[in-house]
């Protein structure tokens, strides 16, 4: 849902007013300041307008799937033709809606989280470069992917807006849907006293209507030895309100049981999986080589996934 084009952090704007009341500087209204230039924005170069739905991006000539950017998705086929027993079935879908060069290293995640390989290395024996299952139980997923070489902004769709029909029939037969996100550590103005600038910014921020679900992942998350907070934790939603995943229109709520979870996490989380996150390449490459990182909040997000899977039996 968020990547590094949205404003500047309020903390961000709050300290730059301090600072010049400080040294005597005349301070602005907030109203009457000039717009502060995105993290990592060329100030000169305003960002793209945001397509309205998926509908209008792949509806545009200037973005050809396949080129511009790419969909990849698992359904998995389950049967039940026995009239004595009840059969299992899909209960839980993976998505990665801005995966690829939008919000990095969320694709791979997703497919680790599906528990099939992100890729390999040639001769490593590790991982699977065509995206084989390496984990005994797996999940259905979906992942859209920017492909272009730079620019890739361009092709975000807020959450909410997503039409996909591929999406929308994935998470509307499941029971639960965990949806990965990438943002910044300054987009999330988390208290100072708990996440001071100075220190460790690698963080997940948990969302979604399900409860129980954000529960087992920030449990399970915070087990394994990583940052994680719940969005709708008193001490921190005030300033998580956009990335809570609380629009009822947010894929991951929009399965059987109206409500899902999903993952904000910082560009410093995201970076710290891989061995190299520089490309596409290189983290389908060395999302093994991050010792134990990649694997650590892979399988931290699959025990929260098998916690509530456990308590929604067959009916």
């Amino acid at each position: 849902m968020t990547f590094s084009e949205r404003p500047t952090s309020r903390r961000t704007v709050l300290t730059t007013l301090a600072a010049a009341a400080t040294a005597g500087a005349p301070v602005l209204g907030l109203a009457s300041a000039a717009p502060a230039a995105a993290a990592g924005v060329d100030p000169v170069q305003p960002a793209p307008p945001e397509y309205p739905s998926n509908t209008a991006l792949y509806k545009d000539p200037a973005h050809v799937e396949g080129t511009s950017y790419s969909r990849r998705w698992r359904r998995h086929q389950r049967f039940d033709t026995d009239m004595s027993a009840q059969g299992d079935f899909p209960r839980t879908a993976i998505l990665a809606l801005h995966g690829g060069g939008i919000e990095k290293g969320t694709s791979e995640l997703c497919l680790g989280i599906a528990g099939y390989s992100p890729g390999s290395a040639p001769g490593d024996g590790k991982g699977d470069p065509a995206g084989a299952p390496i984990l005994p139980t797996v999940h259905d997923y979906f992942m859209f992917e920017g492909l272009l070489s730079d620019g890739n902004r361009a092709l975000h769709v807020t959450s909410k807006n997503c039409d996909d029909h591929v999406v929308l029939s994935t998470v509307r037969s499941h029971l639960n849907v965990l949806s990965l996100h990438g943002c910044t550590f300054g987009q999330l103005d988390l208290p100072l006293a708990d996440f001071p600038e100075t220190g460790n910014k690698a963080v997940a921020v948990v969302g979604g209507l399900n409860k129980a679900f954000r529960t087992a992942l920030v449990t399970e998350i915070k087990r394994a030895g990583f940052q994680a907070v719940d969005a709708y934790d008193p001490k921190y939603s005030a300033t998580l309100g956009e990335y809570n995943g609380s629009h009822v229109t947010n894929p991951c709520n929009l399965t059987m049981l109206s409500m899902g979870a999903q993952l904000e996490l910082t560009t410093e989380l995201r970076e710290s999986l891989f061995g190299d996150h520089s490309s596409r390449g290189d983290r389908a490459q060395t999302w093994y080589k991050s010792g134990g990182r990649f694997e650590a909040f892979r399988d931290a997000c699959r025990k929260a996934i098998a916690t509530v899977e456990t308590g929604q039996p067959i009916l």
